[in-house]
């Protein structure tokens, strides 16, 4: 299968260096902007030699479109390589926060006659999730407590000093929606987890910058027909990039493996 990746930055540098000896995987085209070929080109020579560094998809030769770059990239990218049939991972589930892109991505996948996969990433339980929906969900609501460093670059640093914090503090509550525009590299899981149950408007979220804890915590309850339950995940952040949890990468490896393996769960 030769792949298409949209982005270069810790996530998908990571993402290389863990599927580089993969049989059945290639990574046919790293896809950056002009600015950023540069260091893409160092990274391809490392860590998929056979590579092309372009700031577009191919239109021919890729069976398969990861991105790991945002918003901008799923529109530019992603949309056009769907509407042609190329189906596309995506993990920037965040950037669905935005009105009317989930439906254009549906659009696209439909024109295409293909499918779009957004990744769990560094969640869990989302297949419970979405099964419990089908049942009746009444209340999802999702808790992310990270170290203070992680909200550095946020709104979170809007009237606080992040480095002074002695306590945990709560840096936002409200909807989803919210939470995934005003902190899209923050709360791709709270997106991840509306999508999943039920929406961004309807399930709640808190954030909270805590010095007392030194990983990703992510708490998820959710009740309804089916029962409830609570789930606690406390993620490594990726060395790179302390805002993301180095499960999302992964999430997105697994993703990946699950279209070659001949047995998948």
């Amino acid at each position: 299968m030769k792949i298409a990746l949209i982005g270069c930055g810790a996530i998908g540098t990571a993402l290389l260096e863990l599927v580089k000896d993969d049989a059945g995987l290639t990574v046919a085209a790293i896809v950056v902007p002009a600015e950023g070929a540069d260091t893409a080109q160092a990274v391809a020579a490392r860590l998929a030699p056979g590579a092309r560094v372009a700031p577009a998809v191919p239109t021919d030769g890729i069976d398969l479109v990861v991105e790991a770059a945002g918003h901008a990239a799923i529109e530019q990218h992603v949309l056009p390589a769907l509407a042609r049939g190329v189906p596309a991972i995506v993990a920037s589930v965040g950037a669905l926060s935005a009105p009317g892109l989930p439906e254009q991505l549906e659009a696209a996948a439909r024109q295409g006659r293909t499918q779009v996969q957004l990744i769990a990433g560094a969640i869990g339980a989302i297949d419970a999730l979405a099964a419990a929906r089908i049942g009746g969900l009444e209340v999802v609501r999702y808790t992310g407590r990270k170290p203070p460093r992680a909200w550095k670059g946020t709104p979170a640093e809007q009237g606080r000093d992040l480095d002074a914090l002695a306590a945990e503090t709560v840096i936002f509550e409200g909807s989803a929606r919210e939470a995934a525009t005003l902190y899209p590299k923050n709360a791709n899981v709270a997106a991840t987890v509306s999508l999943a149950g039920l929406g961004l408007d309807r399930t709640t979220v808190r954030l909270i910058a805590d010095p007392g804890v030194t990983e990703n915590v992510h708490q998820v309850e959710a009740a309804g027909a089916f029962g409830r339950f609570e789930l606690t995940m406390r993620n490594q952040p990726l060395a790179a990039n302390p805002k993301t949890s180095a499960l999302t990468v992964y999430s997105a490896v697994r993703a990946l493996r699950g279209r070659v393996a001949p047995l998948v769960i």
